[in-house]
């Protein structure tokens, strides 16, 4: 039986939809990754609480607004509800790398919004990234850092300590894990 507070801390471009080095821009670039909205709808289904935290330079780096962002992310809610899932809060930092910002992973203050807007710890919940900016931020928010292959993930496996880390093909594959079913 999962815990009715049981959460998943998820990052999102090569994670949940395919990275872009152009930055995600429009609904039309944000494409699903194999198999990652039907993840997201088992989590549901089995109990859990799916978030996002997100980094969004191109937002300060004037490539998208706002308001285009918004509309990316509801775009993803949407089909990830078509999935049969849910996207229960996004936190996103919209700031440069340069701003020195509390938000921007690797620092943890994304975890820590997230935290507020949901009235209870995500201590020891799941953070799954595929960058070594998301592990750091899993560890300083004290949650438990999970790589996946996908996005830059291959290349974060070859560079990063990942002490402590459990690595996944794809979030399809750490979901199966997480819910102890055995892969086809």
């Amino acid at each position: 039986m999962v815990p009715a507070t049981a959460t998943v801390i998820l990052d999102r471009d090569g994670v949940i939809n395919a990275d872009s080095s152009e930055h995600v821009r429009s609904i039309a670039a944000w494409q699903p990754l194999p198999g990652s909205l039907e993840a997201l709808g088992k989590l549901q289904r089995a109990g859990w609480e799916v978030v996002v935290a997100t980094n969004q330079s191109g937002v300060a780096r004037g490539l998208l607004t706002e308001q285009e962002l918004d509309s990316i992310h509801a775009h993803m809610c949407h089909q990830v509800t078509a999935a049969g899932g849910s996207i229960r809060a996004i936190a996103s930092c919209t700031h440069g790398p340069e701003a020195g910002c509390a938000c921007r992973k690797p620092a943890p203050g994304l975890v820590h919004q997230l935290e507020r807007r949901l009235g209870r710890s995500l201590r020891d919940a799941p953070f799954v990234g595929d960058a070594e900016r998301d592990l750091q931020a899993a560890r300083a928010a004290g949650c438990r850092p999970v790589l996946v292959r996908t996005g830059k993930g291959q290349a974060t496996e070859r560079q990063a300590d990942l002490s402590g880390v459990k690595v996944y093909d794809d979030l399809a594959a750490f979901v199966r894990c997480l819910l102890g079913e055995r892969s086809a």
